[in-house]
């Protein structure tokens, strides 16, 4: 078994490592790293490949192995709503919004916010919602705050289908992790991978 030395490694550098491997068709692997934010992703990593996951508790963090499924793991596909599915001649599915700030344009900071919240909510009431929400730097602030009127719009893209991802290096720069009140915590790689997976990308 390959045993990759993750330790001191910030997502996603312990996801890439191992799904490198993966993709070279490495099918007994152990990665040790020393944060949860490493260990979830791993996990979910095992889950997208169909390979089976197991974490134990190591000296100074944990060892998650990843080995041939047995039926456990099921791959899993990130979900879109019916509206968002349709795929552009040149490739890419749906459209993905990215949110790296916690306002809307440059000027006054009030106006700012309350257009991201007007933003938020429109796309909630839409019929064609998006494949994916990406929060980012600042924009994190947004669904780790107490602005319920944020969450009910993040809540309601989800159940519409919408998958919302929130970079955990960002929540934990601002420590905001354990506010976290919608969404998955994720990290830059799978970030970027929807980003790229999809038709079109609109900023706010």
């Amino acid at each position: 078994m390959k045993i990759i030395d993750a330790f001191g490694m910030q997502c996603p550098k312990p996801l890439v490592l191992a799904k490198k491997e993966i993709d070279g068709g490495c099918r007994e692997l152990a990665v040790q790293v020393d944060n949860e934010t490493a260990v979830k992703n791993l996990t979910r990593l095992g889950s997208k490949t169909g390979l089976a996951v197991s974490t134990d508790v190591i000296e100074g963090g944990w060892l998650v192995s990843f080995s041939e499924g047995d039926g456990a793991a099921v791959p899993v596909e990130a979900p879109a709503p019916a509206a968002a599915s349709a795929c552009a001649v040149g490739g890419g599915c749906g459209y993905a919004v990215f949110v790296g700030k916690d306002h809307v344009g440059e000027g006054d900071g009030e106006l700012g916010y309350n257009l991201m919240k007007m933003a938020l909510y429109t796309l909630s009431e839409s019929d064609e919602v998006p494949a994916s929400l990406l929060f980012m730097n600042s924009g994190v602030k947004l669904v780790a705050g107490g602005e319920q009127q944020i969450i009910d719009s993040v809540n309601t893209l989800i159940e519409k289908g919408t998958e919302v991802l929130v970079c955990g290096t960002c929540l934990d720069f601002y420590g905001l992790k354990e506010q976290l009140a919608v969404g998955e915590v994720s990290n830059m790689y799978d970030i970027l991978e929807r980003m790229h997976e999809a038709a079109k990308v609109i900023t706010l």
